[in-house]
């Protein structure tokens, strides 16, 4: 996968509207117009943290804007999806994670204006639909949304599990279903030897067929961990670690028009948040994620880069992610004709 075209930017430059900005999601529209979202403010959970967006229309980006912003509470982890003429800005709302929600907001003229935010799910406690990537859509319309929740351990005060499932969603994205949790063997998981947490969140989503589901997920345990299904993502194998490395801190793939995977992650082994998150680079497989490859270093000075987003339309690859705190980058990668 050497064969590309790539083009970096940031999504704006200094100075900006907000000390510190975390957490983008990126979606590519029929026009071929490109959105991202992010949230900040003074700084993560501060209660001045909104969601922003900004457009790049022929190759530029608008001045950010506030696409949410609920007076006197944190925002966190924007999530744009379009299905069909529709986009929505899903986002959680709260002061600490263990207690977040979900809002929507929706728009059908490309982003321009949007609709009053609403819950995701009434009396959602802990963070329904998507937690920080994208949700896929499968051959038969359903929508499969990746979730997690951060819970406190009972047996263990001031210690937290990790869990992750699958909201599915019939109508396009009205109601939701949750799916059972990801199976863990969480009495060998050595996180909370280290940190707060044991377990696994955020993951993200690709599929083999009409009910052949596959997850990649972030973990406590130095490694990217695995799951699979085979009933539409109703129910989950026991999830196992990859051969990849993990620095607890998000990771996002996109299937490719071929069938290849592309998955933007930190090649670094870690247990706590304060792992190092540099590099981050772009790998490929074309065997269903079994190994991994053809790599494109994104960053790798100090510093740190991370929880990209990736989407992809046609040939092109389009990557965003968190800039030391202060900026968020963006880069289309192009993959080259083999003709």
């Amino acid at each position: 996968m050497t064969n590309v075209i790539a083009e970096k930017q940031f999504i704006f430059e200094e100075p900006q509207p907000f000390r510190s900005c975390h957490a983008s999601t990126v979606a590519v529209l029929a026009n071929n117009n490109v959105l991202a979202a992010w949230f900040g403010g003074t700084y993560e959970k501060a209660k001045d943290v909104a969601i922003w967006m900004s457009v790049r229309t022929d190759g530029e980006w608008s001045i950010p804007q506030k696409a949410a912003d609920e007076e006197g509470i944190a925002h966190w982890n924007p999530v744009l999806h379009v299905h069909d003429d529709e986009i929505s800005l899903y986002y959680k709302v709260g002061h600490e994670i263990v207690d977040w929600y979900t809002r929507v907001i929706r728009s059908t003229d490309g982003g321009r204006t949007w609709t009053e935010p609403a819950d995701l799910v009434p009396g959602d406690i802990g963070g329904r639909g998507p937690v920080r990537n994208k949700p896929i859509t499968l051959a038969d319309g359903a929508i499969l949304a990746p979730s997690s929740i951060e819970r406190r351990d009972p047996l263990l005060p001031g210690k937290e599990i990790w869990e992750a499932f699958v909201d599915i969603s019939q109508d396009g994205g009205r109601t939701w279903k949750k799916s059972s949790s990801v199976p863990m063997d969480l009495e060998s998981y050595v996180g909370a030897d280290h940190w707060i947490a044991k377990g696994l969140i955020q993951p993200t989503l690709w599929t083999t067929g009409l009910n052949s589901v596959h997850m990649l997920l972030r973990s406590t345990e130095g490694s990217i961990f695995r799951s699979d299904s085979e009933d539409g993502g109703q129910s989950w194998s026991k999830a196992y670690p990859t051969g990849l490395p993990n620095n607890n801190c998000g990771i996002d793939a996109v299937q490719l028009e071929d069938g290849t995977l592309a998955l933007v992650f930190n090649p670094v082994q870690g247990f706590a948040t304060d792992s190092p998150r540099t590099p981050l680079v772009l790998q490929f497989s074309r065997d269903n994620g079994e190994s991994w490859g053809d790599e494109i270093v994104l960053e790798n000075e100090p510093g740190e880069y991370s929880y990209p987003a990736i989407v992809a339309k046609g040939r092109d690859m389009y990557i965003t992610y968190t800039w030391k705190r202060t900026r968020i980058a963006f880069w289309k990668i192009t993959q080259r004709s083999s003709n």
